[in-house]
């Protein structure tokens, strides 16, 4: 079973940056495609970036080109470099570990409010 620990949340202006942080448990954290998810009140869960073993990224359209995910197999941990941040980029940002026939797993989530 993998743990997942998010951190890094809290209130940024608009136009700020703010970087999150999930740290995984665990021996195999380079065989998981790690991802970030978010979601905004009165609204789904979506997916917002994630990054295949091979290093792979993919992103949501709204947050191409501002946000950037990242990984560090050596520390066991995916990043998530949020720029330019806008109002309705306030979520629960929750981190995602999948692999395939294994399982998915994911973190308590981390809250990001933007003001304006």
């Amino acid at each position: 079973q993998v743990q997942l620990v998010e951190s890094g949340g809290g209130l940024v202006q608009a136009g700020g940056s703010l970087t999150l942080s999930c740290a995984a448990s665990g021996s195999t954290f380079g065989l998981y495609t790690m991802g970030w998810y978010r979601r905004a009140p009165g609204k789904q869960r979506e997916l917002v970036a994630e990054i295949g073993t091979n290093g792979r990224t993919n992103y949501a359209g709204s947050v191409k080109g501002r946000f950037t995910i990242s990984r560090d197999n050596t520390k066991n941990t995916v990043y998530l470099q949020m720029n330019e941040v806008k109002p309705e980029d306030t979520a629960v940002y929750s981190c995602n570990a999948r692999r395939q026939l294994i399982g998915t797993y994911w973190g308590q989530g981390t809250q990001v409010t933007v003001s304006s």
